[in-house]
C-alpha cells in the first residue's frame, strides 16, 4: 500500500465517482426540474382529495420505496399530520405467498388489485425501466383509475412506454445503475420537501 496518500489510485476512483454524480445531478436537474414540480403537485392533489400513495420497487429500488412511504407517514423534516402511504415491498408474507402461488411478475400487482382505487397514486421505481413485476404494477394501476409517477433511468425502459398521458416520469440523466438510485433518492427526496412545504403552508 502506498505510503503517500496521494499516490493511492483509490483517492483518484472516489473522485471520479464524486465527478460523476454531479454531472449526473446536473444532467438530470437540467432535464427534470419542471417535471419534480409536475410530479409534486400530483401528489399533493392526490392527498388533498383523501388519497393514498402505493410504491414499489426490486432491490435499491425497494429500499427506495420504503424510504419514500416512511417519509410521508412519519415525517420528512418538519412536524405535520400523517400522511397515507403503503409499501408494497414489506409484507413477507403478502410477497412469498403471491410469489409461490402466483408468479413473481404479480408481487405488486396482486397487492395493487387489492389496494389501489380511483385517485390514489402509484409511485413506480425502477432503474431500467423494464422490471416486469413494476411493469405488470403500472399496468394494475391504470386498471384501477390511478395515476402512475414512475422513477426511471437510462432511456426509460418499457415502463416509458406504458404511461398514459396524466401520468408523469422521473427520469435520471445517467446510465450506471448507482448514479440513477442516487438520483432517485434525490427526486424522493425533492418531492417531500414539496409536498411539506405546501401542507405547512409555505
Amino acid at each position: 500500500m502506498p505510503n503517500d496518500r496521494s499516490e493511492d489510485p483509490r483517492r483518484n476512483l472516489i473522485t471520479r465517482l464524486f465527478d460523476d454524480s454531479a454531472r449526473a445531478n446536473q444532467d438530470t436537474l437540467a432535464a427534470m426540474d419542471t417535471t419534480i414540480v409536475n410530479g409534486a403537485d400530483l401528489l399533493i392533489e392526490c392527498l388533498n382529495q383523501g388519497g393514498k400513495i402505493l410504491t414499489c420497487g426490486n432491490g435499491g429500488s425497494a429500499g427506495d420505496a420504503q424510504h419514500f412511504s416512511s417519509e410521508l407517514i412519519n415525517r420528512f423534516e418538519r412536524e405535520r399530520r400523517a400522511l397515507p402511504a403503503v409499501a408494497l415491498t414489506t409484507e413477507s408474507s403478502t410477497l412469498t405467498a403471491i410469489a409461490n402461488d402466483y408468479d413473481y411478475t404479480r408481487l405488486f400487482s396482486r397487492q395493487i388489485e387489492a389496494l389501489g382505487r380511483p385517485g390514489d397514486v402509484l409511485i413506480a421505481i425502477s432503474t431500467s425501466g423494464n422490471s416486469a413485476n413494476v411493469v405488470a404494477a403500472v399496468d394494475a394501476a391504470h386498471e384501477a383509475q390511478m395515476i402512475v409517477l414512475a422513477l426511471t433511468g437510462r432511456d426509460g425502459g418499457e415502463i416509458a412506454g406504458r404511461l398514459r398521458s396524466n401520468d408523469i416520469e422521473l427520469r435520471a440523466a445517467a446510465d450506471s445503475t448507482a448514479r440513477i438510485q442516487e438520483m432517485h433518492l434525490l427526486f424522493i427526496h425533492c418531492l417531500c420537501r414539496l409536498i411539506e412545504d405546501d401542507l405547512l403552508g409555505t
